[in-house]
């Protein structure tokens, strides 16, 4: 019996390393790191900076699944939480770290990342992400789970700021300024996806003809 960090079905990362507790740990932390590098990539806002970090959490997930896509995500919050510089730069430049991290209005979004990648990934183990329209509906859905956390989170850090904490409030500083971003996002990662299983596709047929000559 082959020690895995993988529940579940295959997903894209199955049919390029084989399933191993080592490959498993490896992807995991790559998965991590990517996240990590893509939170780098932003345009400040005054509540919630808009970053490239979503995209690569929807990536993550679909490519190695809920179990592992969960502790990819569940990793990248421990790390900041820890004191590296992960999350999202500040307006300033600064990065907020370590357990001060948990007073930040954007951390119930980190924490959504965790549900996020574990849903889309719980798709991508039925093979949503194989087709486009399939791989579309998934990636929003990963989208809304960020927001499902992120948005209460935000919330009740206004209340404790003696800021409104009424919905369209709310809704016009968390969630209304990332509907086209985040559009746009879930289109580049289905689309990356879905590329990604036609190389897939034309490596195995590749392997076929080969063997056949």
């Amino acid at each position: 019996m082959t020690l895995t960090l993988a529940v579940g079905r295959p997903t894209l990362a199955d049919r390029v390393f084989s399933r191993k507790l080592v490959t498993d740990a490896v992807l995991v932390a790559a998965g991590s790191a990517l996240v990590s590098l893509a939170a780098q990539l932003t345009i400040p806002l005054p509540y919630v900076p808009i970053t490239a970090q979503t995209l690569a959490v929807l990536l993550v997930g679909a490519s190695l699944g809920a179990s592992r896509g969960a502790l990819s995500l569940s990793l990248y919050a421990v790390l900041g939480l820890v004191g590296l510089p992960v999350f999202a730069p500040e307006d300033d430049g600064s990065h907020i770290t370590g357990l001060a991290a948990l007073g930040g209005s954007s951390f119930g979004y980190i924490l959504g990342f965790i549900l996020s990648a574990a849903l889309i990934g719980w798709l991508a183990q039925r093979q949503w992400e194989r087709k486009i329209l399939g791989g579309l509906a998934a990636f929003a859905a990963g989208t809304i789970a960020t927001f499902a956390i992120g948005l209460p989170w935000l919330a009740v850090w206004f209340g404790v700021h003696g800021l409104p904490t009424d919905l369209l409030f709310v809704l016009e500083q968390g969630f209304f300024p990332f509907l086209i971003g985040g559009a746009i996002k879930a289109v580049i990662g289905a689309g990356l996806i879905r590329l990604a299983w036609l190389g897939v596709k034309n490596a195995d047929e590749r392997a076929k003809n080969l063997d056949a000559e």
